[in-house]
């Protein structure tokens, strides 16, 4: 064994115990969960008993949570640079643990549009909070005022668009992979006719 399979090793035993004091359970009543003797798991916890692959994946669901996440490591790479998109006033975070996902930070001047037929729609869902000031958003045939500190989700199938209200508001947003695609078109759309929201 490595010295790095030996620090994952310690690592996995003391998140099965973590997990455990987590959930108020004693041994026996993980033990019980899990369908091992109460001495196997304090053996196993304590690290005077191998871990085996079976043991792990019965234990991660006793724990409710999944082998992966059980034996994951933690990366180096904790602090992540946002992409900066100056010319829409767009930053932009991937969250690693979830490709898919993207967290965007949004600076907007703009009313959203008075015309429907600029509302998009595409695949996808889309979560977002308004850090400052006031933004309308525009969901099929209905406007809600969103105020600092409120958060909106929605499906982005439905005909929608975003935009201050009276003044600058700044949102910050959580897009899945198709919602994020879909607002990018959106924005080359946009580009391509030469207006700037």
């Amino acid at each position: 064994m490595t010295q790095d399979d030996g620090e994952l090793d310690s690592l996995v035993r003391k998140r099965i115990r973590a997990l455990r004091v987590a959930q108020g359970w004693s041994l026996e009543e993980l033990a019980t969960r899990a369908r091992v003797s109460q001495s196997t798991l304090s053996r196993i916890e304590n690290g005077r008993r191998r871990l085996a692959l079976d043991q792990l994946v019965t234990l991660a669901r006793a724990l409710d949570t999944s082998l992966d996440q059980l034996v994951e490591t933690a990366s180096d790479d904790v602090i992540i640079s946002p992409m900066i998109d100056g010319a829409h006033g767009l930053m932009r975070w991937p969250i690693r643990s979830d490709p898919g996902l993207s967290v965007v930070r949004q600076r907007m001047t703009e009313p959203p549009p008075d015309n429907p037929a600029r509302m998009r729609a595409h695949p996808g869902h889309e979560w977002l909070v308004v850090l400052s000031g006031t933004a309308v958003l525009l969901l099929g045939h209905r406007r809600f005022r969103v105020e600092t500190n409120q958060a909106a989700e929605f499906p982005t199938m439905l005909p929608h668009a975003i935009g201050a209200d009276g003044g600058p508001c700044e949102i910050l947003g959580i897009f899945d992979r198709d919602a994020r695609r879909g607002h990018q078109r959106a924005a080359g759309e946009r580009e391509s006719e030469g207006s700037s929201t």
